[in-house]
């Protein structure tokens, strides 16, 4: 018996040491984590049938084509640097057609909040001056080109309308069905017009289960955007030269454009790196005070009398919207490996 006992102590050594041997063996063999790639490039397109921008249309109320390209660079998993370009048709009232942005910042993430800083840069090629006069207001001289172009509607425009912002947002990430917004833009010469602009910005985002839609791997979420545009006095070119009964003017040096409020609200269906996104826009901007900050080519009539606007041209650019949007986001290391 006592061998017996011996024996099977023996075989229980011999099978543990096997065993141990065994799962060394397996452990060394598992594949090392994969190294860290700290490149990735976003990039996408987009089709609209309206391209609003803080509550303004850049094409007229026609539809609009977008493209970017972004290359980022992740220091760590929660630090990202970027730069990118984008490219959208538009139709100002100098005639430019296309908007190229050039923009760049860093992306710092803190637990919930995620943190985006930077500099963007819109630019506005191809565009033509219209004046129809060789002074301005204040009796400074301008272009050739400005004095022999001219809008039927009275309203001026200048040739460039670049300008660039400053930017910081945070958003807040509740859970994985809500998040919430901080936006805040500034530039010193908002579209050239030699008027200060600063926006500031509130935003929410509820984004349903995954499973909504069953299995189908559709998603849906509704978001909204509650913002206020401030904007400073412009330089003469936008001068007004005549007054109005019951208004202050005349302002030949420059006009303080009308600060305004704008929201949206809509809803988004999005599948695999599809997005059909629907939504309403507006602000609180008269048809007038409208007309003197867009120089809207197609503003009309004579009875949307402002401060700013002495013609009583009214546009309708600063109205209610809706948008239908479909676009198409992907990046280099999820969607090209």
């Amino acid at each position: 018996m006592k061998k017996l006992v011996l024996l099977a102590t023996a075989l229980a050594m011999i099978s543990g040491s096997a065993l141990g041997a065994d799962m060394a063996v397996k452990a060394l063999k598992a594949p090392p984590p994969a190294p860290f790639d700290p490149w990735d490039i976003a990039f996408g397109g987009a089709i609209m049938s309206d391209y609003i921008f803080r509550g303004v249309t850049q094409s007229n109320h026609k539809p609009s084509v977008a493209a970017y390209f972004e290359p980022r660079y992740n220091v760590n998993k929660d630090l990202q640097l970027y730069v990118g370009t984008s490219v959208e048709s538009i139709s100002f009232a100098n005639r430019a057609a296309a908007e190229v942005d050039v923009y760049g910042g860093i992306r710092p993430t803190f637990g919930a909040f995620a943190f985006d800083i930077g500099v963007w840069g819109y630019l506005y090629p191809g565009g033509t001056c219209y004046y129809g006069a060789a002074f301005d207001t204040a009796g400074k001289p301008l272009g050739a080109d400005c004095a022999t172009n001219f809008l039927l509607n009275g309203n001026v425009m200048k040739k460039d309308v670049s300008f660039f912002e400053v930017y910081g947002k945070v958003t807040y990430t509740v859970n994985d069905n809500w998040s919430f917004g901080l936006n805040e833009y500034y530039s010193p010469n908002f579209l050239n017009s030699g008027a200060w602009g600063n926006y500031s910005s509130i935003t929410g985002k509820y984004i349903a289960p995954s499973t909504i839609f069953g299995s189908s791997g559709v998603g849906l979420y509704i978001s909204g955007e509650f913002g206020r545009q401030w904007l400073g006095t412009s330089d003469s070119f936008y001068g007004t030269g005549f007054t109005n009964p019951g208004f202050a003017g005349p302002f030949p040096n420059g006009i303080k454009y009308a600060d305004y409020n704008t929201w949206n609200i809509g809803i988004g269906f999005t599948y695999k790196v599809f997005t059909l996104d629907l939504r309403y826009s507006d602000t609180d901007l008269s048809k007038g005070d409208c007309n003197a900050f867009t120089s809207a080519f197609n503003g009309s009539g004579t009875t949307s009398v402002t401060a700013i606007n002495p013609t009583g041209v009214g546009s309708n650019w600063c109205g209610a919207a809706g948008i239908a949007k479909l676009s198409a986001d992907l990046t280099a290391i999820s969607n090209l490996k």
